[in-house]
């Protein structure tokens, strides 16, 4: 069946304007011989190609585990679109605007990493290319004429550690002159490395549009001056991805690696140190003496490929450091526990440098700890999806303006073939976090496409390996080979599941996976008590990140509302009575039990047999009850009034019910400004929207993991501001592409006007209000065919403005 489902796939109409073929003309798989399950092993491939009499030369491409392809010299592309354990997405590249008379270079580097982590399959490495034009195939992996050629690129250094816990190796290099001639140089002497043939592979549709690579250069010089290095550190940070290397946590063992620069940038002080605070221009040529460094500061926190160009006239050891915020005025490199460094160590000449891996920062430093060099033309290559410019949001109040533009530029980072949670130190398919972000993309660029492919890559594994049976992954694609698991995550997988039946119309993906949601549910029923709930949930129990997640045993109340909210969406989804009516009852026993008459409690701990309700209550229980419909403003007008008026951003000001712990922006925060827009306290969204997330902004132009800068500074699920302004200010309230339904909800904030336009694969969708006393008047355009309803909570009179 799942086979059936991935051969129905086999083309697609994807982001070139293109119809892609999945299936390849002439290339196999092929990697250097007996090497394609050997960690980190960077290889390149390349074929000369003389230019063809027609156009529409195209480079089809998958491999494992990332690649990077040029043409002669120039960047061109970086893949693949992830897909699940034992499928392959496929990239079309068109290579057309890089071609020149003559021979010309295409190349193609390999990073076969074979470690499991949360960002990429651990899979045996392999490149399937070939050159298409005219329906005739030029060149192709496994040809034995008209071939790629294959070389192991040593320079980049094998036997190094890992970039975190989530994501594979870092980047360390040693070169000299001439090391990438390969790249552009036809009559370049290619040392072949002998290939073989592996395994076919089954091969997917990219599925989404293909990213944004623009350069972008830092806009201000803040800071140069010295480092001493070799200091001693009497507890250096370890983190575990060094430390903790096993068969199941794969790398390199820390006694087996050439260098670990994590220990070694620990040794590092500055000891001078000028304040710049000058603008940075592209000509400007940056002198690093030996033991010198230099701050460089992009304005916005941006992820892509870092590059630069470099000159030393002695051997020179160059170490980028980098980061979304400062501390102390510096760049820690380990402050989300990631090795964010990279290591050159050059020999004499220069160099035209780019980091392979993405990587987020704000901030970069240049550090010459071996000789002096000379740097210049420093740049950003975005990695980011392309579909966010068409959506435009723009009112009376600059604060809702700047959250609006960080909400998308925090979106077009972490949605570029599946939904992340951060672009950064782990580049991982979460669950909870899909639920909030999916929202943004429709939205943002008006379709439902790299969502589908989310959905996609959950769908066609037949089990996940290291999982109990019906689990999902928390994160994927991953490999979980610790079997660590979020069970009360996969909860989230059904109720966004319905939301996206809803914006889609896609019912057979839906349908598809009612197989996994029957599994799912079949898995929980041995933790479900005589009461019906859920207990003693096994692996990783989470809620988020605040005081509740020390209340997650026996019985979490959170869980289980989550738990009635799944089987709910999964009823209707289906068309299931029995798991609407258990949803049901579910709702009603956390009721009877979880509420004290002042506040929902977390838990409930069973001791000799008994079960018995603690006394711990958490701010985000509170919002899970009326998040998912355990509580509504008449069941529990008490507690709604007191949720509404005493809880919120200022109450660590207000320290009013210091014993209900504080939610975090993960997920709380979002989930209270949730609740608001669900009972029409717009004006109240705006204020708490500017003090959860506007600081955030303000400081790197990317909105947060949590409330504070100690994490990740750029989230997927935080974008949801997008959406909340989208619907709540602007008035969009729901754009129901799939039955061509608008309702225009105009509530009263205090704004004089506000203005927006979102796309569909129809047309756009605008609307514009202002007021003018007691009168609101709006205009708006949506696609043919469009019907539109209006709520108006204004308490004014709606007048449609012509």
């Amino acid at each position: 069946m799942l086979r059936a489902i991935a051969v129905s796939l086999c083309i697609l109409v994807c982001g070139q304007g293109m119809t892609e073929p999945v299936n390849f003309m002439k290339a196999r798989p092929i990697w250097p011989k007996d090497r394609a399950t050997e960690m980190n092993l960077f290889a390149g491939f390349r074929t000369i190609l003389e230019l063809p009499e027609f156009d529409k030369v195209e480079l089809r491409l998958t491999a494992s585990t990332l690649y990077r392809v040029t043409c002669n010299g120039e960047f061109v592309g970086h893949g693949p679109t992830r897909g699940p354990h034992g499928y392959y997405r496929v990239d079309h590249w068109e290579l057309d605007p890089y071609l020149q008379a003559g021979k010309n270079v295409v190349a193609i580097e390999v990073a076969g990493y074979n470690v499991n982590s949360y960002y990429l399959l651990d899979q045996p490495s392999f490149l399937q290319a070939e050159i298409v034009s005219n329906n005739r195939v030029l060149a192709s992996t496994g040809a034995k004429r008209d071939g790629f050629k294959a070389k192991i690129l040593d320079y980049r250094t094998q036997k190094v550690q890992r970039y975190s816990f989530q994501r594979p190796f870092i980047e360390i290099y040693s070169i000299e002159p001439g090391y990438n001639q390969w790249l552009t140089d036809p009559d370049f002497e290619f040392k072949s490395a002998t290939c073989s043939t592996v395994e076919d592979k089954n091969l997917l549709p990219r599925g989404v549009p293909y990213p944004v690579f623009s350069k972008r250069q830092p806009l201000l010089n803040v800071s140069k001056g010295s480092v001493e290095t070799g200091r001693l550190v009497e507890k250096p940070w370890k983190d575990r991805s060094l430390t903790k290397i096993t068969p199941e946590f794969k790398g390199y063992p820390e006694d087996e690696l050439v260098e670990i620069p994590s220990l070694e940038l620990q040794g590092y002080a500055n000891t001078e140190t000028e304040s710049l605070q000058k603008p940075y221009t592209w000509d400007q040529k940056i002198q690093l003496k030996k033991n010198g460094f230099q701050i460089f500061d992009f304005g916005t926190n941006l992820t892509g490929f870092i590059g630069l160009e470099v000159s030393c006239k002695k051997p020179a050891k160059l170490v980028l450091t980098f980061d979304e915020i400062l501390r102390n005025d510096d760049v820690d490199f380990k402050r989300m526990s990631c090795v964010n460094a990279i290591v050159y160590h050059l020999q004499p000449g220069q160099y035209t440098l780019e980091s392979f891996e993405p990587y987020t920062l704000q901030y970069l430093k240049l550090t010459a700890p071996e000789g002096a060099c000379q740097v210049q033309n420093i740049y950003l290559r975005e990695y980011v999806n392309p579909d966010t410019d068409e959506a435009h949001f723009i009112c009376a109040d600059n604060r809702l303006n700047r959250l609006f533009t960080a909400g998308r530029e925090t979106f077009r980072q972490n949605a570029v073939d599946i939904f992340m949670d951060c672009p950064s130190r782990e580049r991982a398919g979460w669950l909870c976090d899909s639920f909030f972000t999916s929202r943004v993309a429709k939205d943002l660029c008006g379709d439902t496409r790299v969502e589908k492919n989310f959905y996609e890559n959950f769908l066609l594994p037949e089990r996940f390996e290291y999982l109990p049976e019906g689990m999902l992954p928390m994160c994927y694609p991953a490999d979980h080979n610790d079997g660590v698991f979020i069970p009360n995550w996969a909860l989230w997988f059904v109720v966004q599941l319905e939301e996206y039946a809803q914006r889609s119309g896609d019912r057979e993906t839906v349908d598809a996976l009612e197989t996994k949601v029957e599994k799912l549910f079949a898995y929980f029923e041995p933790f479900r008590n005589k009461d019906g709930l859920l207990e003693k949930l096994e692996s990783w129990v989470f809620v988020e990140w605040s005081e509740a997640n020390k209340f997650t045993q026996d019985v979490n109340y959170p869980s289980n509302m989550l738990y009635a909210a799944a089987l709910s969406a999964a009823g209707r989804m289906y068309d299931r009575q029995a798991w609407l009516q258990d949803a049901k009852a579910i709702q009603k026993t956390i009721q009877k039990q979880s509420f004290d008459g002042t506040f929902f409690v977390d838990n409930a701990i069973r001791k000799d047999g008994k079960l018995t309700v603690t006394q711990n209550r958490s701010e985000v229980c509170q919002y899970f009850a009326f998040f998912f419909d355990i509580a509504t403003p008449k069941s529990h007008p008490e507690l709604w009034n007191t949720l509404r008026t005493d809880f919120g951003p200022n109450r660590k000001e207000t320290k009013k019910f210091p014993e209900i712990h504080a939610a975090n922006s993960f997920v709380g925060n979002v989930l209270r400004l949730e609740i608001l827009s669900r009972y029409g306290y717009c004006q109240q969204i705006l204020d708490e929207s500017a003090a959860y997330l506007l600081y955030m902004a303000e400081q790197t132009g990317t909105l947060w993991e949590n409330t504070g800068a100690y994490a990740s500074c750029n989230h997927g699920f935080a974008s949801h501001i997008v959406h909340t302004l989208v619907r709540d200010v602007a008035g969009i309230y729901n754009a129901d592409t799939v039955n061509k339904k608008v309702t225009l909800r105009f509530a009263d904030p205090d704004l004089a006007w506000c203005e927006t336009t979102i796309p569909t694969d129809d047309g756009p969708i605008h609307c514009r209000w202002e007021k003018d006393g007691n009168a609101l008047h709006y205009r708006y355009d949506t696609p043919a065919g469009y019907s539109i309803t209006i709520e108006n909570l204004t308490g004014k009179e709606v007048l449609l403005q012509h």
